[in-house]
């Protein structure tokens, strides 16, 4: 078995989806929950500084976690499906792996034929208000995908491991797997462009890459 790990937000799909959590509190709170999540994709910034301080000024509802959920769905990658089922043919085994949050993207997962999440969870009252997330998850910090991937290669014993992703959270993972492929279909990211194995504008390239 060989696995194919995916990033979530600027991948699978064109959002990011804690931005779209900040644009429903107004125009001024997107811009500075924008900025602070570009400063981390591109490095500038280490994950752990800003995770927890996004949720505290959005301090996102239950309702508002499900239209993400939608927004992921409308906003998919437009080849992420064919590619997804011709890996699967190629026998590779797909999961996502995401500092974004699990309640939002398994919709989309289980849209693309994708069984397993690894994201952060979020936590809600009965009233459906903020309640937290899980602070421990490992890719709420840097160096946090590769953690993860240790742990899926200590579990599953697959004979490859692949992560795909535009972030400098997903270049960290290079350690931890055989090759990191990045992908610039949404913003292409000049440290991952330089730095990957190999780089793409479209999912469907996966297939030729590695299943050829």
């Amino acid at each position: 078995m060989n696995l194919i790990c995916f990033d979530c937000d600027s991948t699978l799909s064109a959002i990011e989806g804690v931005d779209e959590l900040a644009r429903a509190r107004g125009p001024e709170i997107f811009a500075q929950v924008e900025a602070m999540t570009e400063d981390a994709m591109n490095g500038l910034l280490p994950l752990e500084a800003i995770f927890a301080r996004r949720l505290e000024i959005i301090q996102p509802r239950r309702q508002e976690a499900a239209a993400v959920a939608q927004r992921y769905l409308e906003t998919v990658e437009p080849t992420a499906r064919a590619t997804v089922a011709a890996l699967r043919r190629g026998g590779w085994t797909p999961i996502i792996v995401s500092g974004g949050f699990s309640p939002a993207i398994l919709p989309l997962a289980d849209w693309l034929g994708i069984g397993r999440v690894e994201a952060v969870d979020l936590y809600f009252g009965e009233d459906g208000a903020y309640g937290g997330y899980d602070a421990d998850y490992p890719t709420t910090r840097s160096g946090g995908k590769s953690e993860v991937i240790r742990r899926l290669r200590s579990e599953l014993h697959p004979a490859r491991v692949m992560m795909v992703g535009d972030g400098v959270s997903d270049l960290e993972a290079t350690a931890a797997v055989d090759q990191f492929i990045g992908y610039g279909g949404y913003i292409a990211r000049p440290q991952v462009e330089r730095e990957a194995s190999a780089f793409i504008r479209s999912l469907s390239e996966l297939v030729p890459l590695l299943t050829g």
